[in-house]
């Protein structure tokens, strides 16, 4: 197992001019180890769990990446989790420190699932990351999503993949 890697991601599939299309393989059942991965954390704000903010927290975030050289050229990865049902906090990966960003290292064994749906599944999706993880003689700490495709995208695209990320021990 590779240190700080995810699997490749195909960025010039993007018929949307937004989010590229994904392929998830690759992705489903694999374990990663990350040792001090360099991550932009963000938070948004939701109401009964239904982001308010998000597209502009993002977009915001994106340009300040690109303009600091930090998006990896192989893919891109967002770690989402819910804090409560009013805010929310995510980990986008990046490959350099992004000036007037706040910066975390996050460290780790993880193990993540490839799910197909509504976003309304999150709650199932996660109580199947526990599952899995239990299932490995492992226990799940944080779980996270990663939404790898934004609604209209998905929509584009026909399929709505999403990657559940779980901290195990």
């Amino acid at each position: 197992m590779q240190t700080n890697t995810v699997p490749e991601m195909d960025m010039s599939c993007n018929t949307t001019g937004c989010c590229p299309k994904f392929n998830p393989a690759g992705w489903d059942g694999r374990n990663l180890h990350f040792e001090k991965k360099l991550f932009v954390r963000v938070k948004t704000r939701s109401l009964l769990h239904i982001p308010l903010n998000m597209g502009t927290v993002f977009a915001r975030t994106q340009r300040q990446i690109k303009d600091a050289g930090a998006q990896d050229p192989k893919g891109f990865l967002v770690l989402s989790r819910e804090l409560s049902h009013a805010e929310a906090e995510h980990f986008l990966a990046v490959t350099r420190r992004v000036p007037g960003e706040e910066m975390k290292e996050i460290s780790g064994d993880f193990i993540t699932r490839v799910f197909e749906g509504s976003y309304r599944r999150a709650k199932d999706w996660m109580h199947d990351m526990e599952v899995a993880a239990e299932a490995s003689g492992k226990t799940a700490g944080r779980i996270f999503m990663f939404y790898t495709t934004c609604p209209k995208c998905a929509r584009a695209y026909g399929k709505n993949y999403v990657i559940g990320v779980a901290e195990v021990s």
